[in-house]
């Protein structure tokens, strides 16, 4: 847990106002399809900065932050993964690619994106789709 959340001014700082604008975007195209807790936390070795998005101890997607870098990070299961395979064909290249790329671990395959614009943010919403229901209307 992070005992300073980053503000406006430290989060542009970090990723450049482009960078931050996406960013904002991103959260802001979560939080209207999905009511969840909001978590902030260091971000390991690779990243400054992990913002999780969580609800009943289930982790729906974690956005990371890092010099002039954003990341958004899905984790999906056995079943989850099926569901995407069955409909792979409709999601850009890069989608595809960069699952096919992720590394599976016991949990699940981790797919890591690093979003410059919002060109595949309809695809996000797909991923997220999938890995459960919109709980806002």
């Amino acid at each position: 847990m992070l005992t300073c959340i980053p503000d406006a001014k430290q989060m542009t700082t970090l990723l450049g106002k482009p960078l931050y604008e996406i960013w904002k975007q991103l959260c802001a195209f979560i939080d209207e399809k999905y009511d969840m807790e909001r978590l902030w936390s260091k971000g390991g070795k690779a990243w400054t900065y992990e913002y999780k998005y969580r609800r009943g101890g289930k982790t729906l997607c974690a956005l990371y932050a890092r010099e002039n870098c954003i990341g958004f990070m899905i984790i999906f299961g056995k079943e989850e993964r099926f569901k995407f395979e069955q409909d792979r064909e409709n999601y850009a290249a890069e989608v595809q690619r960069i699952y096919e790329e992720a590394q599976t671990y016991h949990d699940g395959k981790w797919m890591m994106f690093e979003p410059t614009d919002a060109s595949l943010f309809e695809d996000f919403s797909k991923l997220l789709r999938i890995k459960r229901k919109p709980n806002r209307t």
